[in-house]
C-alpha cells in the first residue's frame, strides 16, 4: 500500500517550490512521491527519495528520481540542503489493520517517528540546511519541542490548514545560531 496524496501532502508540495530550487534535496518516507516530484520540478540540483515501502520506491524510480528502499535514514549517505518529510503522524489505533498503519501511525503516542527522525536527521543535514516538517494537532508535541532544543533545532511554523478533526501545520527546523 502507498500512502496516496491527502490534504497533508498538498499543504507540504504548496510550499516545496519556496525552498528547492538549486538544492540538494531528500524526501524521506516518499510513499507517492508527490514532494520528490515537486522537488525535482522544482528545480532542485538532485533528490534522493526514501522509503521502506518497496513498491513506492518502484514508483518513484519509473519517474527518473532516485529512490531507495531505506528505515529513515538507514541507508542514505551524505548531507543535503533540504530534507522534506511527511511522516505518520496519527496515535496508534489497535483497530487499524497491519498495513494501513504503516502509513499513518507514528507510534503508540503519534510522535514516535518524528523522535527517531529528528534524531537521525542531525547527522545528514548541511550546516544551513532547513528540514520541513509536517505535524498535526493530533501529534503530542511536547516530546518533539524537547528533542529539538537539546538538538540545538529551532521551528517556525510556515504554512497551516485547519480541517474538521485537526490542524496541519509545516514546521521549518534550522539549527539554533
Amino acid at each position: 500500500m502507498i500512502y496516496e496524496p491527502a490534504e497533508d501532502s498538498f499543504l507540504l508540495e504548496s510550499i516545496i517550490s519556496k525552498y528547492a530550487n538549486n538544492k540538494v534535496v531528500l524526501d524521506v518516507g516518499t510513499g507517492s512521491g508527490i514532494l520528490a516530484d515537486k522537488a525535482k520540478k522544482s528545480g532542485a540540483k538532485s533528490v534522493l527519495a526514501t522509503d521502506t515501502n518497496k513498491e513506492a520506491v518502484a514508483s518513484v524510480k519509473s519517474r527518473n528520481i532516485k529512490s531507495i528502499q531505506s528505515n529513515l535514514f538507514q541507508k542514505v549517505v551524505g548531507k543535503f540542503d533540504l530534507i522534506i518529510c511527511n511522516p505518520p503522524y496519527l496515535p496508534e489505533d489497535k483497530m487499524e489493520d497491519k498495513e494501513s498503519k504503516t502509513i499513518t501511525t507514528g507510534g503508540k503516542k503519534g510522535d514516535e517517528f518524528i523522535l527517531k527522525f529528528l534524531k537521525q536527521s542531525i547527522k545528514h543535514i548541511k550546516k544551513d540546511g532547513i528540514i520541513l516538517l509536517l505535524v498535526s494537532s493530533l501529534t503530542p508535541s511536547e516530546r518533539i519541542n524537547h528533542l529539538m532544543q537539546s538538538l540545538n533545532l529551532s521551528h517556525k511554523v510556515i504554512a497551516s490548514k485547519k480541517l474538521f478533526f485537526e490542524k496541519l501545520e509545516i514546521w521549518e527546523i534550522k539549527e539554533k545560531r
